[in-house]
């Protein structure tokens, strides 16, 4: 056994490729990519930085020297200065000029944007597949009629695609979110100490456009546009507020989704995908368990409140820098951000392995049917010359003991032998029947899934096609 905890959100249900993003190892190749920034930026602008010293710098940029740094941290009790002299060890030439002017948010607070930036782009990337496999399945079953709810009640009838497109239509708005927040990215550049800046006024002898320079050259070289144009000693803490709540909306999202599909499944209308040798369960070896579905609610359950963590910690920063967001965020970005790619990674699987069963579908429409249907059989009453509100009355008093019928007696359905048998609306059963085809209940529930899917969600999927993966990754059962 492992003598370790190790988080199963790394062990069980993220990608790689996220968990790579908040890996050591991914964190400390960024920083030495930033001090090269630097450096280079720093020459270009004047300073006495020479191109032996750059090119160091760049042969031991992702070659780093671990045991060094970690040996090194437990003498000064400093992470960044550690990995400053274990840099130093390596590009002996480019030690004095490592990290020059900067302050340790200058590589810590950067990584953390670029970390995030990234992360946000894996979380699109799922996110779109996601939205792709559903539209398929709303297109699918745009015209298949199922039995709408209102309160878990019967309500009017909608179709199988329709509903998906309630659940389409969250994550198109989370896309919209999460684009929004990935084009907002910016670093928090070389701002010295407090944000001030007055260390690289000191390094360029108070020349302010070199300075405001650096910031921009910086940016370039690390891919970004745009610096914050003010800081404290760190980036706003509102930022990691702001992306974790697009997080949360995502989770949101999909915890509706997940909840409906295990109310349906417990109708069995639809399921889950289950696999030929799964367990549903260790004592009742009938049972299929929406464990999936679950899952997506637990996981989507601890990002919904793990969003409240920096938005105290942007609440209650003190000046310029307090260090009691430090560990916070080190534990709460990163879980949320590995949770909401499980979540994604479950969310396909469960939209590509759905099973729809029409049958039950249409013996539960057909149970409820005849409640549905009695304003249309009111209408073709009335013009047949009967009275529309004593027409009403009688339509009541007939669905109440419909009602009572299947509710108590466990009968089925009667309404409408009830309704033939009543002189007062002068209809057959042959005139009732044809009333009773679902598909004259749905509205334009196959339009609007057309509509929504043709003119919505597939511009955005073409204008994303470069991410559409032909198969998600596998889930953990």
């Amino acid at each position: 056994m492992r003598s370790k905890y190790e988080s199963p959100l790394n062990s069980r249900y993220s990608s790689k490729e996220m968990s790579y993003l908040f890996s050591p190892d991914f964190k400390f190749k960024t920083w030495r990519k930033l001090w090269i920034a630097l450096a280079e930026s720093e020459k270009e602008l004047g300073l006495n930085i020479t191109d032996e010293q750059i090119a160091e710098m760049k042969k031991y940029q992702d070659d780093i020297n671990y045991e060094v740094a970690e040996e090194r941290e437990k003498i000064v009790r400093h992470d960044v200065m550690s990995h400053v002299y274990a840099f130093g060890t390596q590009a002996k030439s480019a030690m004095p000029i490592i990290h020059l002017g900067a302050t340790s948010c200058f590589v810590g607070d950067n990584t953390d944007i670029i970390i995030m930036t990234e992360a946000m782009k894996l979380v699109k990337k799922g996110l779109i597949n996601v939205i792709n496999e559903l539209s398929k399945f709303a297109m699918e079953y745009k015209d298949m009629p199922t039995l709408g709810f209102t309160h878990f009640q019967p309500a009017q009838t909608t179709t199988v695609g329709k509903r998906a497109t309630l659940w389409l239509q969250d994550l198109m708005m989370d896309l919209e979110d999460l684009e929004f927040q990935i084009s907002k990215a910016k670093l928090r550049g070389a701002k010295g100490t407090t944000g001030t800046q007055a260390s690289f006024m000191e390094l360029f002898d108070g020349d302010t456009d070199k300075v405001k320079a650096l910031d921009k050259m910086v940016a370039a070289k690390m891919g970004y546009d745009n610096c914050f144009a003010v800081t404290g000693q760190t980036y706003p803490r509102k930022l990691d507020s702001q992306v974790l709540n697009v997080l949360s909306s995502i989770a949101q999202s999909a915890f509706k989704f997940s909840n409906d599909i295990r109310l349906l499944q417990h109708l069995k209308e639809i399921e889950e995908p289950f696999e030929k040798s799964q367990i549903g369960s260790s004592a009742m070896a009938y049972k299929r368990n929406p464990m999936r579905s679950e899952r997506i609610g637990s996981l989507a359950r601890y990002v919904i409140a793990d969003a409240i963590n920096p938005a105290i910690t942007a609440s209650t920063q003190w000046f310029e820098r307090t260090l009691d967001d430090s560990a916070n965020k080190r534990i709460s970005v990163p879980e949320a951000f590995l949770c909401i790619d499980a979540i994604l990674i479950l969310y396909r699987n469960v939209v590509d392995g759905l099973v729809v069963y029409p049958k039950v579908i249409e013996q539960h429409l057909n149970n409820e049917l005849p409640f549905m249907a009695t304003e249309n059989i009111m209408m073709d009453a009335v013009k047949k010359g009967g009275n529309r509100q004593e027409l009403h009355e009688k339509i009541r008093q007939h669905s109440m003991d419909a009602g009572r019928t299947v509710k108590v007696e466990g009968k089925p359905n009667d309404l409408l032998e009830r309704i033939a048998a009543d002189p007062s609306f002068g209809l057959t059963l042959e005139e009732l029947r044809p009333i009773m085809d679902a598909r004259n209940f749905v509205g334009r529930a196959p339009q609007q899934t057309e509509e929504f899917v043709n003119n919505i969600v597939k511009p955005v999927l073409e204008a994303n096609k470069d991410l559409i993966e032909a198969e998600g990754e596998g889930v953990r059962v």
